[in-house]
């Protein structure tokens, strides 16, 4: 028993530092086909993100991505691809700005109410997904990327001056949100890092123990692995699927608020998009796992701050890209080799084992 977790260990840390190297040679083989120097490009980042306010910059970036891959890893864990996180999110924040900018509640009723206002639309939205697999087969990849659209729509359509926006200028946005909405801030040099990190760390720990250590995580893992298998244990197949997609849309309600109650406070043209589809990226990178998905979003704000500073340097902008798009596909590829590898070792292992077995045996029986 002993042995096969160290083994476990040593695969499991083998897996990111495989991935790793891997990533820093095809990168540097990119860089170096552009005429330009890696070495100096790897220095430029490493000494422009470990500035103060680089960090704090990363950490207030890595929180909606964290949540982004939480609301993500939750459907892969059963084998289910929520596409659709993006539309989920944006559709919550929008519904829950217009609900917190009618209100003028005090902030221990205003902020719960909003954060609980996005958590029921994100999952509203994407339990219509989980119910259109269950009750007529339609793939949740299509019908959350259709889903996606549909929810744009409805956004631009109620986000006009003559229905539920104001017009500013250019910008067409949500009534701003009061004084009380205004999410709490951490103190730190020389900005502050945003309190909803709190939330995140929450929904991170959460995870963990609901998917890990419940009997309904122990059963969503189970269908993800196999249906009939599930099936025939007594599992409600139907009735995970609704309720995965529904847990999915919860926590991806959550993604739009670090923005809407920590910097933006209303919705508006200008709301930042695509977070639900960088969490696909972070989910994978992660491994579903909330710590790997914690250190992914991080590099992942790593490479977004430090891309800027690349191109001021005389880098290519898409420089940034490449590298992120590199090191998903390097910590895939290197986990499934990682992965094989350990099956195979398993199996002669067990081979080992029983030809060993077989051969005491065969004595034993000369011997009588």
């Amino acid at each position: 028993m002993k042995r096969f977790d160290k083994d476990r260990l040593v695969l499991g840390i083998a897996a990111p530092l495989l991935a790793i190297v891997a990533a820093l040679i095809v990168t540097s083989l990119v860089i170096l086909s552009a005429g330009d120097d890696p070495m100096r490009a790897f220095a430029v980042m490493a000494d422009y993100g470990s500035k103060s306010d680089s960090q704090v910059w990363i950490i207030n970036k890595a929180v909606p991505y964290y949540l982004s891959a939480i609301a993500v890893a939750i459907g892969f864990r059963m084998n289910l691809f929520n596409i659709g996180v993006d539309g989920q999110y944006r559709i919550a924040a929008f519904f829950a700005a217009v609900v917190g900018g009618s209100l003028a509640l005090p902030g221990i009723i205003q902020i719960p109410l909003i954060i609980v206002v996005a958590m029921f639309v994100g999952a509203v939205w994407a339990g219509i997904a989980g119910l259109l697999k269950t009750t007529r087969g339609v793939s949740e990849v299509i019908s959350t990327i259709m889903l996606n659209a549909i929810a744009a729509s409805v956004i631009g359509y109620f986000l006009q001056p003559s229905r539920l926006a104001v017009k500013e200028e250019n910008l067409i946005h949500t009534p701003y949100l009061p004084d009380t909405s205004h999410f709490f801030e951490i103190p730190t040099t020389p900005k502050p890092v945003e309190g909803f990190i709190v939330v995140a760390v929450i929904v991170g720990v959460l995870y963990w123990f609901l998917l890990g250590r419940t009997r309904f995580g122990f059963d969503l893992r189970a269908v993800g692995q196999s249906e009939s298998a599930a099936l025939a244990s007594g599992v409600s197949v139907k009735r995970m699927v609704v309720t995965s997609m529904v847990l999915s849309g919860t926590a991806a309600g959550l993604v739009g608020m670090p923005t809407l109650l920590g910097s933006s406070y209303n919705y508006g043209t200008d709301f930042p998009a695509g977070i639900g589809f960088t969490g696909i990226a972070i989910a994978l990178l992660g491994r579903n796992h909330p710590v790997g998905m914690a250190l992914g979003a991080l590099l992942w704000g790593f490479l977004e701050r430090t891309g800027g500073q690349l191109e001021f340097e005389g880098y290519a902008q898409e420089v940034v890209g490449v590298m992120q798009g590199v090191i998903v596909l390097c910590v895939v590829i290197a986990y499934e080799i990682v992965r094989r590898y350990g099956l195979k070792s398993q199996q002669r292992k067990v081979g080992a084992q029983l030809a060993a077995q077989a051969r005491k045996t065969e004595k034993a029986e000369v011997s009588a």
